[in-house]
């Protein structure tokens, strides 16, 4: 199994809080979220890693540079980071094609590591990480249930869509290799019609409504995690995810 984390983005909003680097290199209790990311995967014998840069590529190296792993860590260079996420699963073509399961990743998560060990050793080869206990709204990424069997993701819902059970993605995937070919083929095709600046979920989403039996779901809720993208976030993981985790040695 290889992994896949996208840290190619700018991250304008956290600019107060990030000094003008990447979301990766904020810093919870001294440690960056990048580090965590690695120590997480060092933790669950994960080999390698293949890290997207973007904004910033400079820093991320740099920190990287400095950092003692058993894990393999490679980066990649999308010059096009402000056009879109697509491009940057794009830009991570030979580690989809590699022949094995591929853990994708968002680079801005703050979260406890059994999050990341229940995905790794998940029965379920194309797995999605689900959270019920989430704040309504339209920021989350959306996965919804229905008959047991994921039916949708996405930010904004149908609402005529039925359904069971919905909850906030977590942002870290498991794909088999099929599903990992699948995904490259089909942000290529974005790519050539001009599609580029839609953001990399519509893909999984097309190949979920695509081949439904092949997906399953993690229920982690209960779990401490968040996803940070606006200065509030930063606060709430201070004040409500750090005090959960902070026992952790990273």
């Amino acid at each position: 199994m290889k992994a896949i984390i996208l840290a190619a983005g700018v991250g304008n909003r956290l600019a107060e809080f990030s000094g003008g680097l990447p979301k990766c290199l904020l810093e919870f209790n001294g440690v960056n979220l990048l580090t965590r990311h690695v120590r997480i995967l060092e933790r669950n014998r994960i080999p390698e890693l293949l890290i997207v840069t973007g904004y910033r590529s400079d820093a991320i190296t740099s920190v990287l540079a400095e950092l003692s792993t058993s894990v393999n860590i490679s980066t990649v260079y999308n010059p096009d980071f402000r056009a879109g996420s697509i491009l940057s699963l794009h830009a991570a073509k030979d580690t989809l094609l590699c022949g094995d399961e591929v853990l994708l990743m968002d680079a801005d998560v703050l979260y406890h590591p059994d999050i990341l060990k229940r995905l790794i050793e998940s029965r379920h080869p194309d797995c999605f990480l689900l959270d019920r206990d989430f704040i309504p709204g339209p920021e989350p990424v959306k996965l919804c249930v229905a008959g047991g069997r994921l039916v949708e993701f996405r930010k904004q819902l149908d609402p005529a869509l039925a359904y069971d059970l919905m909850g906030e993605s977590v942002g870290f995937f498991k794909f088999s290799p099929d599903i990992a070919t699948g995904l490259l083929r089909r942000a290529g095709e974005y790519i050539d019609a001009g599609k580029k600046n839609e953001p990399y979920e519509e893909i999984i989403r097309d190949l979920l409504l695509e081949y439904p039996d092949k997906f399953s779901f993690e229920d982690i809720t209960g779990y401490p995690w968040l996803e940070i993208d606006f200065p509030e976030d930063v606060t709430r993981a201070n004040d409500e995810i750090l005090p959960k985790i902070e026992d952790i040695d990273y």
